[in-house]
């Protein structure tokens, strides 16, 4: 029995069909029984917990040997990394009563940092609180999705792609589904022999923005091109869309470390693996969705 979370998001999805086409026992994790309806019909169990009810989540754990987690991001937070924290430990406690045998971690790039990371902090704390249960674990650091684009396509179908990510710097871009079949892959493998492994996984190459507004002018037949917005717009930018001032704050400190080189792989022991959608592929089919 495997327990995947999140399977109203990308990654999630793509980890839970995988496992039903192979043929295993599935438990679905979702906050309203209602959203695993669609699952249930797919043959899966439905199990409602919220992420930080720890007892919920212990209950639906119980007689699984493998569980895909990731951290919900709350964009309206007053204190994101003290709510991720707090989701963590009831994640870990979870784990430690159900007596799991092996999780999965959807984390990111500069995990490895506790400071300079903005809201990738709290996957540094994540990664060592959850490295300290029984369970082993495979950490997937995820490089910068290609699906963040998402928010500037009605900009790139008027000609300009604002970004926050320096001009001309190429860096580690990654489809969610590549994540997903990633996640899927280390699951159907089983514990690693290690206590922690860590993937770190990107596209297969680097890309910067102006390879990306290069790549929708393809798809959209028009010139598209990259404005480089600066630093101090970050937080009023984010602000009027409704994220809070805090999450805002961590997500200027997230592009200040990845313009200045802070937010990178960390390589060493880690295992790098490049996944094989390319960028123009995930891009057309976000534009197909729109």
């Amino acid at each position: 029995m495997f327990v995947v979370c999140g399977v109203t998001g990308r990654t999630g999805a793509v980890v839970a069909e995988g496992l039903l086409a192979a043929g295993k026992q599935v438990r679905v994790v979702v906050r309203d029984a209602s959203r695993g309806e669609p699952w249930k019909a797919k043959g899966a169990v439905v199990a409602e917990a919220s992420f930080d009810d720890r007892e919920a989540l212990e209950r639906a754990l119980r007689g699984a040997t493998g569980g895909y987690f990731l951290l919900p991001p709350n964009t309206t937070a007053r204190d994101a990394l003290a709510e991720a924290r707090a989701t963590t430990d009831a994640i870990a406690q979870a784990v430690e009563g159900a007596g799991l045998l092996h999780g999965v971690l959807l984390s990111s790039m500069a995990a490895h940092l506790a400071a300079g990371t903005g809201i990738i902090r709290s996957l540094h704390h994540a990664e060592r609180r959850l490295a300290e249960t029984p369970a082993r674990w495979t950490f997937v650091r995820a490089g910068y999705f290609v699906e963040n684009f998402g928010a500037q396509l009605a900009a790139a179908a008027q000609g300009t792609l604002p970004s926050f990510i320096r001009p001309g710097l190429g860096i580690p871009m990654v489809a969610s589904r590549d994540v997903g079949l990633t996640v899927l892959r280390a699951l159907l493998s089983g514990p690693p022999a290690a206590h922690v492994e860590v993937i770190e996984l990107s596209g297969p190459r680097e890309h910067s923005a102006e390879d990306v507004a290069r790549a929708l002018a393809g798809l959209l037949e028009r010139e598209v091109t990259a404005l480089a917005a600066p630093e101090e717009a970050v937080v009023p930018t984010f602000t009027g869309m409704g994220v809070s001032p805090d999450v805002a704050e961590l997500y200027r400190e997230m592009f200040h470390g990845m313009n200045e080189g802070t937010v990178v792989f960390e390589g060493g022991g880690a295992r790098a693996l490049r996944g094989e959608l390319d960028l123009e592929g995930v891009l057309a089919g976000m534009l197909g969705g729109r």
